[in-house]
């Protein structure tokens, strides 16, 4: 059945709040929180300035909206997959890592980590938001999952809330490289090479091993 003008306007309404959120995000991501106006991102959008003003109250509200729209579910869908999978924790680390590549690190989300930490002494509030909402978020599904793995015997026992930190530490790395210096580097630099090298020095780092006896080490 053709769609009335009524139904294809209702439509369009309904979908400005998520053209409005990656208009948003592409703006930040490309020039700074402080830098980006809203009236840039309307215009990205496709809205007057005053549309805009119906769906997000100031700039800081539509910064927490694309975190709540874009990260927060990646980082459920991370939680639900942990919680749901049952074999190798060093397998499922691996799987993390190259799945936060694919989705995340190779669309315009991989640039927030450079933004928050660049603009993150103007707008501490905002920090904080991203700190716990994210980061915090991250770092304690991950850490869950190295203590789970130390539980079973398959990682050594270490602090499970620093071996979480340095996993994730050369990812966000990647990103910032990413969206930073590394037009200038002159030696190659591809990130699935770089993640799948981390993968396997952190995994045998983490590993519980066999001394002469066959028993394991601590």
């Amino acid at each position: 059945m053709p769609q009335t003008e009524e139904h294809r306007w209702q439509r369009r309404k309904a979908e400005r709040p998520g053209e409005i959120i990656e208009a948003a995000l592409e703006l930040f991501v490309a020039k700074g929180f402080m830098a980006t106006r809203l009236d840039e991102v309307a215009k990205r959008a496709g809205v007057s300035k005053g549309t805009l003003y119906l769906y997000f109250e100031n700039k800081e509200a539509l910064f927490k909206a694309v975190v709540e729209t874009l990260v927060m579910p990646e980082i459920e869908r991370t939680e639900q997959q942990i919680q749901a999978y049952d074999g190798s924790a060093s397998e499922l680390i691996s799987q993390l890592v190259t799945q936060w590549w694919e989705s995340v690190g190779e669309s315009h989300l991989c640039g927030l980590p450079k933004l928050i930490i660049s603009e993150a002494g103007n707008f501490p509030e905002l920090a904080g938001f991203y700190v716990e909402n994210v980061i915090g978020r991250v770092r304690r599904v991950i850490a869950e999952l190295i203590q789970r793995g130390i539980e079973e015997g398959e990682f050594r026992a270490c602090d499970p809330a620093y071996a979480a930190r340095l996993l994730l530490a050369p990812m966000v790395f990647a990103t910032i490289y990413q969206h930073s210096l590394l037009p200038y580097d002159s030696e190659p630099f591809e990130v699935p090479a770089y993640l799948e090298s981390h993968i396997d020095i952190f995994l045998h780092g983490l590993v519980a091993t066999t001394d002469n006896t066959g028993v394991k080490s601590p």
